[in-house]
C-alpha cells in the first residue's frame, strides 16, 4: 500500500477503524463552568500514531460526543497536514469525482463525510503546482474561480495553501 492510499484510506475508514490506529486521553477540561463544569474526565485528546495527528474535544460533558468530535477534527487534520506527491499525469481520486459537476463545480458540504478526503485531494494538486491556482485547477478539472472560491471558503485550507504559496515566493490568496 503507497503513503497516499494510506492517507486516504484513514480519511474514508469507519471511526473505529481510525480509532484504533489512536492513542486515546480522557481528561477533565478546564476553564469556567460553575454548576455545570466537567465533573468527570470527558474531554478527549486523540493522537493518531501513523501520521503524527493530535485533536482535543473538551466543549461536550459527554465523552461520547467528544470522542466523535474529535474522530472529525483528526480526519480533517490529517487532509491538511499529510502531503501526497501527485504527477502531471494524476487523476483526482474517485470520491473527488463524485463531487465535480459537469459544469466544472465542486460542491461538497464541510459537514459531509467525504470533505476531508476532497479537501486532502485539492490540496495534494496545489502543493505538485506550487501553490498555482490555474494549473491545480486543470489537474482537478476546475476552473480557476472555482478553486478559488472552494479553498478561500475554508479558512484552515486557505491557511495552508497560503503557506504552500509562501514558501514559493507566490503572494497570498485573501478570504472574500
Amino acid at each position: 500500500m503507497t503513503g497516499q492510499d494510506e492517507r486516504d484510506q484513514w480519511l474514508t475508514q469507519d471511526d473505529a477503524a481510525l480509532l484504533a490506529d489512536c492513542k486515546v486521553d480522557t481528561f477533565r477540561s478546564s476553564g469556567p463552568g460553575g454548576q455545570h463544569a466537567n465533573k468527570i474526565s470527558s474531554a478527549v485528546r486523540l493522537r493518531h500514531q501513523p501520521s503524527g495527528q493530535m485533536v482535543v474535544a473538551e466543549e461536550e460533558r459527554s465523552q461520547h460526543a467528544n470522542k466523535k468530535r474529535a474522530v472529525k477534527r483528526l480526519r480533517l487534520a490529517i487532509a491538511l497536514n499529510v502531503r501526497q506527491p501527485v504527477s502531471v499525469s494524476w487523476t483526482p481520486p474517485t470520491v473527488f469525482r463524485q463531487y465535480l459537476s459537469k459544469m466544472g463545480r465542486l460542491d461538497v458540504s464541510v459537514r459531509n463525510r467525504v470533505y476531508p478526503a476532497i479537501v486532502a485531494a485539492v490540496l495534494d494538486a496545489v502543493a505538485a503546482c506550487e501553490g498555482r491556482i490555474r494549473e491545480a485547477g486543470k489537474l482537478l478539472g476546475l476552473s480557476t474561480g472555482q478553486l478559488s472560491r472552494f479553498v478561500v471558503r475554508d479558512g484552515k485550507m486557505l491557511a495552508v495553501v497560503n503557506h504552500i504559496r509562501r514558501e514559493t515566493g507566490l503572494r497570498m490568496l485573501s478570504p472574500r
